[in-house]
């Protein structure tokens, strides 16, 4: 089982790597006043983990809801 593991995160770096490779083309990203312009791979994965960060916060303050609203009783 190790070893399927192993191989799906090579396969997955691999699928990344390629990702990365293909969407070289520059976008620009503007909020309020600022503006940024890099790669649409940075962005996309810089998306992705704020999505995964955000969505565990959100997941971790549940569980706490959830596990103070138990105790409670």
């Amino acid at each position: 089982m190790k070893y399927v593991y192993i191989a799906l995160i090579v396969v997955f770096a691999g699928i990344v790597l390629l990702f990365k490779v293909q969407n070289l083309t520059s976008v620009t990203v503007s909020l309020f006043a600022a503006s940024v312009t890099l790669p649409l791979s940075v962005l996309v994965l810089s998306i992705y983990v704020l999505g995964m960060l955000t969505g565990g916060m959100v997941l971790a303050l549940l569980r706490a809801l959830i596990h103070r609203a138990s105790a409670d009783r």
